[in-house]
């Protein structure tokens, strides 16, 4: 049996074999080669003091040990050509998972796409970048993959409660993403590298006898007695179903309104609203690293902060080492930023939306559109800022101590936002009550990071889309909604999910009640 152990090296140690074997032979007080075999089991840096650390957590196979290097495979997917259809709306984590977990139990799934494949996916994403132009079906948010897709493949979640998170992560590598995922504590795959095992996800999906309906948007839902009956495309097309999956993500404002108009139970939901800010890498490794230049032993730097500000939570989200800003407006006439990495993290910026906890209460300014407030919230901040900046893709800007100075800043250097800048003062975007949290809370961010809180940091305006402004109340137990009997909100877009892998846990659930249900 092989002996696990945990330690901590140097970063130079961890990153070469030979050294690593050397010390943990040390540690165990048996020669180097006793030792056949080392495979990592966990992997984390450990920056809080000046000598940087790695947390490791091994195996270790000694001379004589049988070593069968692990080989993960996807689960026996049956052939669901002939099988009970069960319909999914949305082709993001949660409407892909559900989709495999349901082949796994022996349903088709219909799989519903309002977006193009993720190949299709670029051209739209170009046209925003270069000519301003917005595909209301086809961004950075909807498209096969969803969200995540193009906006950086975090894999992190703290939902451990929630599902098999190892489930999910083997899942991926056997997709194509790199073992490493099991390993990394804060595990990251990609956007130059999520597209093709997205797309792996589909044919497979296809392969056993799913199928999967791109540029199709769902616009109303057939009921009958307070039943799902099946489903209407634009083109007028019916889809008959009595189970159908509910996972059009966050931004799909349009199914909000669909079940508004419908009177489908929906709540106002609070979430989180702010910027994204903008630091040279560097500026970012030397803060959390304590030192001049990053090794060449270290990844670029993440960073975390949370503080509490007049009662309320400002903090990091979706942080981004090695990454860039991304214009992720899914409607015309808008502008929203959200920020992705490529997998080796090696863009020269660093960035991270910081929001604001919002309450329910916010939103009375627009109370007269009931459930919908807290959307109509961030829509109307999201219009300001397109309007502020030139009615295009260009994106409110501010130097960092010029906002927390209410000082219009006299220029913007170049950033990593592709449409471009302009020079707003930022208390024209927000509410007031924010703006001075904002302000506020930056000033104690500097504090915790000596060096942050400098116009080196660039903000743009909004980071809006954190999480649903909607929740699709369900039964705890079977997961349908509260008041259809064969609906199943879930994911992200109802409010039951926060990131790519708790979707996807939560996408494997739904597709569970049902095969319960209908077996």
């Amino acid at each position: 049996m092989p002996r696990e152990i945990q330690l901590q090296v140097a970063p130079e140690v961890a990153a070469n074999e030979s050294l690593l074997k050397d010390y943990i032979a040390k540690l165990l007080h048996v020669s180097s080669k006793e030792i056949e075999h080392i495979v990592p089991v966990k992997r984390s840096i450990d920056a809080r003091q000046k000598a940087i650390k790695i947390n490791y957590k091994v195996s270790v196979y000694f001379k004589g040990e049988d070593f069968i290097p692990q080989k993960i495979e996807l689960p026996n997917y049956k052939n669901v050509s002939h099988a009970q259809e069960v319909v999914i709306i949305g082709a993001g984590p949660a409407g892909l998972f559900a989709a495999l977990q349901l082949i796994e139990l022996g349903l088709k799934p219909i799989v519903i796409e309002r977006g193009k494949d993720v190949r299709g996916r670029r051209r739209d994403l170009k046209a925003i970048n270069v000519d301003h132009i917005v595909n209301e079906d086809s961004n950075y948010c909807f498209g096969e993959g969803g969200a995540g897709t193009y906006s950086d493949g975090k894999l992190y979640t703290r939902s451990k409660k929630r599902g098999d998170v190892d489930r999910i992560l083997r899942l991926l590598v056997a997709f194509g993403a790199s073992d490493q995922i099991l390993v990394e504590a804060h595990p990251h795959i990609g956007t130059n590298k999520l597209p093709q095992i997205i797309q792996d996800i589909r044919e497979k999906i296809i392969d056993c006898g799913g199928k999967v309906l791109f540029e199709t948007r769902v616009t109303d839902f057939i009921l009958q007695s307070s039943e799902i009956r099946g489903v209407v495309t634009q083109n007028g097309d019916t889809i008959s179903a009595n189970k159908v999956i509910v996972a059009t993500g966050h931004s799909a404002r349009d199914i909000f309104e669909l079940l508004d108009r419908k009177k489908i139970h929906i709540e106002a939901k609070s979430f989180a609203l702010g910027v994204r800010a903008e630091h040279p890498q560097e500026l970012i490794d030397r803060i959390q690293y304590s030192c001049d230049f990053r090794g060449e032993f270290l990844p670029p730097s993440p960073y975390s902060i949370v503080k509490q500000v007049n009662g309320r939570g400002m903090y990091s989200f979706c942080m981004c080492p090695g990454g860039v800003i991304a214009p992720c407006a899914t409607s015309p006439g808008e502008v929203v930023t959200n920020g992705w990495s490529p997998s080796k993290r090696d863009q020269a910026t660093a960035n991270s939306g910081i929001v604001v906890e919002l309450k329910l209460e916010d939103f009375k300014p627009f109370a007269k559109f009931g459930a919908l407030a807290g959307m109509e919230f961030q829509k109307s901040i999201e219009q300001k800022a397109w309007y502020l900046a030139g009615s295009t893709q260009r994106v409110p800007a501010q130097r960092l101590v010029d906002f927390t100075q209410s000082k219009a800043s006299d220029s913007i250097p170049k950033t990593s936002y592709v449409p471009g800048t302009t020079s707003v003062e930022m208390g024209q975007v927000f509410p007031g009550f924010l703006t001075q949290i904002l302000r506020e809370g930056f000033g104690e961010f500097g504090k915790s990071m000596r060096g942050y809180l400098t116009n080196e940091g660039i903000l743009h305006a909004p980071e809006s889309r954190t999480s649903s402004p909607v929740r699709i109340p369900r039964d705890s137990e079977t997961l349908e909604h509260v008041q259809i009997k064969g609906l199943y909100p879930c994911g992200e877009g109802a409010g039951y999910a926060g990131g790519i892998i708790s979707a996807a846990i939560d996408g494997e659930k739904c597709a569970l009640k049902i095969a319960e249900v209908l077996k």
